[in-house]
């Protein structure tokens, strides 16, 4: 008996497909902001590329927004002409896409060897659609309707906000924005299981926050787990978990240097005091984390060594100078002992929690290269050796694992 031979079945055309997604979100008035990164040209220092819609002597734009390390560079087109460059860059320019629209979300993925996959979130509930001024305020990642916040606290049975909360609001959205655009950066693929840990997670607003967008915004599998020192917030957060269907979440009680998984993806420690921060970076680093992101808190162990230069003794004879050049000089070493790990860091201003009015964060996306970090170390000995440092804890535990050579 002979057997028909069935055609193969085609591969899909992602490229198309999401072009198709692009076109159709302008042409319904639901495009927000398109980010191009991976980027695999021949211009060293370009980053990645930022397109949003603008309006430009009455006439309909997209904005390209070039981001190297130290500069911004900005072209308008068309928006016919734009979508067909968009469609050029990908995937000899650029091999990672993440178009966000007012209901949705799609993100594009090439391999090395040019293999595509495309993910879609499930639809949301509308966005506020951006302004010609483009007002970013408006633009959410989470929406008020998500269950968890009105368990949480944040909004009331009919998913308003609770007033109270709209400071804690802001920060649940900013956390989420960043990590969005570090998710996007980093190496990580969205097609496997995404670990996360969150040290100090306190009540869980991030800890939920962050599985929820992973979960039901871009569809992906997450195993994120909450670590906090105190029982009753850990039963507490355990409780909502379960009552609120959330898979692959969990708390458990202790803190970094108790709980030290053997493989993330992202690790993250906000309000970390003191040395608490190296550790949590250790961990990190130690798990092979692609995204680190810290919020330190407290510099008492550079500030005990640090013997100020003659030159600057009159201006940091008063103890908030003092205090502020030990954060400064620590968080300093602490992002360039990152980048000497093969980190691309950035330190930068966040919103403050509750019981802290400190808004620093430290945010570290993992390098697909390597790097050579000789003249990194040569540097940090320096800025050890202006301020007489004899030892950084994050150092000490680096070095101990052979990380630094």
């Amino acid at each position: 008996m002979s057997v028909t031979a069935q055609p193969a079945r085609p591969a899909p055309d992602h490229h198309a497909q999401f072009i198709e997604l692009l076109s159709a979100s302008l042409a319904h008035n639901a495009f927000i902001k398109l980010v191009l990164a991976k980027y695999v040209g021949e211009e060293a220092e370009l980053q990645r590329l930022i397109i949003k819609a603008v309006t430009v002597k009455e006439q309909p734009c997209l904005s390209f927004v070039y981001r190297y390390k130290t500069r911004d560079i900005t072209k308008n087109l068309p928006v016919a002409d734009g979508v067909a460059a968009i469609a050029e860059l990908l995937p000899t320019s650029f091999k990672n896409a993440h178009l966000l629209a007012l209901t949705d979300e799609a993100q594009l993925e090439y391999s090395k060897k040019n293999k595509s996959s495309l993910f879609k979130s499930k639809p949301q509930q509308l966005r506020e659609a951006p302004s010609a001024e483009h007002n970013r305020e408006k633009n959410r990642f989470l929406d008020l309707s998500r269950p968890f916040l009105a368990d949480l606290g944040v909004t009331d049975a009919k998913h308003a906000l609770i007033p109270s909360m709209s400071r804690k609001w802001k920060q649940i959205n900013k956390f989420i924005e960043v990590f969005s655009h570090a998710l996007i950066a980093s190496p990580l693929r969205l097609d496997q299981p995404v670990r996360v840990a969150d040290f100090g997670s306190g009540k869980g607003y991030l800890t939920f926050a962050i599985h929820d967008y992973l979960r039901n915004t871009l569809n992906v599998e997450a195993e994120v787990t909450g670590v906090e020192l105190r029982e009753d917030m850990v039963s507490l957060c355990n409780a909502a978990a379960a009552r609120l269907e959330h898979p692959g979440l969990v708390f458990t009680c202790g803190d970094v240097r108790s709980v030290a998984p053997s493989e993330l993806d992202v690790m993250i420690a906000l309000h970390a005091c003191d040395i608490a921060t190296d550790y949590a970076i250790h961990t990190g680093i130690r798990s092979g984390a692609s995204i680190i992101m810290c919020s330190p808190c407290c510099h008492k162990q550079i500030r005990l060594q640090i013997q100020s230069p003659v030159l600057l003794k009159p201006m940091l004879q008063y103890g908030l100078h003092l205090g502020q050049q030990a954060e400064m000089v620590t968080d300093s070493l602490r992002a360039l002992f990152l980048e000497a790990c093969g980190y691309e860091t950035k330190v930068f201003e966040f919103i403050s929690l509750e019981h802290t009015n400190k808004n620093k964060m430290i945010l570290a996306v993992k390098r697909a290269e390597p790097v050579d970090n000789a003249q990194l170390l040569d540097k940090i000995q320096a800025l050890k050796d202006f301020y007489h440092i004899t030892e950084h804890c994050l150092e000490t535990l680096l070095r101990t694992d052979g990380y630094l050579g």
